[in-house]
């Protein structure tokens, strides 16, 4: 990194903590008016006790992990500006999701009992952060567009891939790349290469020589990964004793979903095509536990109620546990409040022909092995209350696909179906909040997919905001 370009990005840096403190002022101020607890002269001339300082200090840090890690302080000359956007709206729900947990935590009344703050804390911050980013994006395009700030990259490779990339790059001139040429050796197709009026400047061989003779800031290396594997592996190696920043154009398995992260191990530089462990992931499993934990301390009530009815109710058990597959089909004991008859599984197989759902799924709207209680309890969704203590122990998540019984998987026949075990199951997704049991098996599938392959914070964040009308209305609850 450049002195110029660390200056500017430790800028940055202190801009965007500076909008988080200024939004936490904001929203403070407005709980404060409305509250008509004290005004603002007496706000702005209170002393900062050394714990609450250490408190904020704290948040400010934790914020800053969550932008560093959301990936807002790297080069980002190739991303799209909706992709930008949607990266910081990311990182500031995620930053206020932290801030919220944190004052559950460290009991601070100012965002725990005002249910005010947040949302203004949330809104300020982000559109400040969303216009500031917006401001640079176009100043940066405007410098770049008149030929200031640019990066020569050379595109390693002389394929289609090659030459549609370079065409994607010049056509964007507010990314601020210039083109010094190709590289590639002679082969079938380089005669149309030639014809296409780009530029040849060395072959294979001579190409650590040009890089030692010429000024390249970036090379983007875009052969074939099967046939010429050696020869990308000398180039980068080159290009990285030299310093100079390469750029890999290629989905070197043509997965459908090329999405993935890079993981530094042992010295060995690891690509990850899938959901791999990162932030995010910490984050929502924090999430899990501590809303789970307070859940189960608010809900206790409720939860000793229902212990009552059923015991009262039904002979048996109060708690339905049954096997069924968590993460990467990872078996585990799931809870339940018992709303069917004992001998509910062993009577399964006489009522298979009235089964009313497709696939390998069993629903039957009016089941004669529930109990009256147990009818009330599925329609209020309160029998799913005992799996807080899976999400509480991790074998599931607030929100994700639900945990299916093992016959249920068995009768699977798409491996595709399979994917949604690569995350861990929820008690509330997608499927709960746009029919649950009225939904088609094949329909079920894909929200389940939808929802990991657009999966983030905020969107388990709104999943739970539906989920509660969902669960009032009692649509499609089986």
């Amino acid at each position: 990194m450049s002195a110029r370009r660390k200056l500017l990005v430790n800028a940055l840096k202190l801009f965007d903590l500076g909008l988080m403190a200024g939004a936490f002022v904001v929203a403070s101020l407005a709980v404060l008016r409305e509250s008509h607890v004290i005004t603002f002269s007496q706000f702005f001339s209170m002393r900062v006790k050394i714990q609450n300082f250490a408190i904020f200090a704290l948040l400010i840090l934790v914020w800053h992990a969550v932008f560093c890690m959301s990936g807002l302080y790297n080069s980002r000359r190739l991303c799209k500006l909706r992709h930008e956007m949607i990266d910081t709206v990311r990182a500031t729900s995620s930053g206020t999701l932290v801030v919220f947990a944190g004052a559950l935590v460290f009991n601070i009344s100012l965002a725990t009992t005002r249910l005010i703050f947040l949302p203004i804390f949330w809104l300020v911050v982000t559109l400040a952060t969303v216009f500031s980013r917006l401001l640079l994006y176009f100043t940066l395009g405007f410098i770049r567009k008149r030929g200031r700030n640019l990066r020569n990259i050379v595109i390693v490779g002389t394929n289609i891939r090659a030459l549609d990339f370079a065409h994607k790059i010049t056509a964007h001139s507010q990314i601020g790349f210039r083109v010094s040429g190709f590289v590639d050796q002679d082969w079938s197709g380089l005669e149309r290469f030639q014809r296409s009026g780009n530029t040849l400047i060395c072959d294979l061989e001579n190409f650590p020589q040009f890089l030692r003779n010429s000024v390249v800031d970036e090379v983007a290396i875009a052969l074939p990964f099967r046939s010429m594997h050696h020869q990308a592996t000398r180039i980068a190696a080159s290009c990285e004793e030299q310093g100079i920043s390469v750029r890999v154009l290629s989905n070197v398995f043509d997965l459908k979903k090329p999405y993935g992260s890079e993981e530094d191990f042992e010295s060995d530089n690891v690509v990850v095509a899938g959901w791999a462990e990162g932030w995010p992931l910490i984050v929502k499993r924090v999430l899990d536990f501590t809303i789970s934990c307070l859940a189960i301390v608010l809900l206790f009530p409720v939860l000793l109620v229902t212990v009552v009815l059923v015991k009262l109710t039904s002979p048996g058990p109060v708690f339905f546990v049954q096997k069924r597959l968590g993460l990467n089909k990872r078996r585990f004991s799931v809870y339940k409040f018992r709303t069917m008859v004992v001998d509910a599984e062993d009577r399964m197989r006489g009522l298979e022909h009235l089964n009313e759902v497709s696939g390998p799924v069993f629903k039957i709207k009016n089941d004669p092995r529930i109990t009256p209680v147990g009818r009330f309890l599925r329609k209020t969704s309160l029998d799913e209350l005992p799996q807080l203590v899976n999400v509480l122990v991790g074998d599931m998540s607030l929100v994700g696909p639900r945990p299916l019984p093992i016959r249920d998987y068995e009768g699977f026949d798409k491996d595709w179906q399979r994917r949604r075990f690569s995350v861990r199951p929820g008690i509330t997704c997608l499927w709960q909040v746009h029919g649950r049991s009225s939904i088609p098996f094949d329909k079920w599938m894909e929200l389940d997919l939808q929802y990991i392959d657009r999966w983030s914070l905020w969107l388990d964040f709104l999943i739970l905001l539906r989920t509660i009308p969902a669960v009032v209305r009692g649509s499609g609850a089986a």
